[in-house]
């Protein structure tokens, strides 16, 4: 059931978020059998009705938030945060605060295929931060923190040939990974190009302001 409540979530901000990792790569996806809103009639799908500028932005809120994970209450927070902030851009403050949060850059060094997978391993304490474990997904990691799998956690099934499938994937610039020691060093600052980002943070924001 929690399977078929992702890939509605997916349907309905019309297009992949990813949240199931490899499946969304395949042709079992959803997005590829049924690209379009769940409940849908056939007759609707040719003549979709004309979206507010509310419930565009509606849509773009709920299609941030569904990516990263976070709950409305998280979610709100982290808004309210960029636009009081002084002496910063509000879209981009809120994407390095999602971009930060550790289940996401757990998600973000390869550790694991998706963000849901990766909160799963900090909640269950595979993963350590400057040597310490934490079950904190939602901590913030700042620039030189050093994130790595906890050496009792290595011969979960969860990490089975982790190190070699390190070696092949492209990871942000942000962060440097370590394949031989399950390590990712924070050496920079998010900076996601528009296309990776393919959200509208602006909108999100002026979502909030009304």
């Amino acid at each position: 059931m929690i399977t078929d409540q992702k890939c509605k979530k997916c349907r309905r901000a019309g297009e992949k978020l990813f949240l199931k990792g490899e499946r969304c790569f395949t042709p079992k996806c959803a997005m590829e059998r049924k690209p379009y809103p769940p409940g849908m009639l056939m007759s609707e799908r040719k003549h979709r009705s004309n979206v507010t500028e509310y419930g565009t932005q509606m849509r773009e809120k709920q299609k941030v938030r569904n990516t990263y994970r976070v709950n409305e209450k998280q979610f709100s927070g982290y808004v309210k945060e960029a636009s009081r902030k002084t002496g910063v851009i509000p879209a981009e403050f809120l994407l390095e605060a999602l971009e930060t949060r550790l289940d996401n850059v757990v998600f973000r060094a390869g550790f694991a295929s998706s963000r849901s997978l990766a909160r799963q391993m900090v909640v269950h304490g595979h993963i350590a931060v400057n040597g310490r474990r934490t079950d904190v997904p939602s901590r913030r990691i700042k620039m030189g923190d050093v994130l790595s799998i906890r050496p009792g956690s290595r011969g979960s099934k969860l990490f089975e040939s982790l190190g070699e499938k390190l070696k092949t994937l492209t990871i942000q610039p942000w962060i440097k990974v370590d394949a031989e020691k399950y390590e990712a060093t924070i050496q920079g600052k998010p900076n996601l190009a528009k296309e990776e980002a393919s959200f509208n943070l602006n909108s999100v924001i002026e979502f909030y302001s009304r």
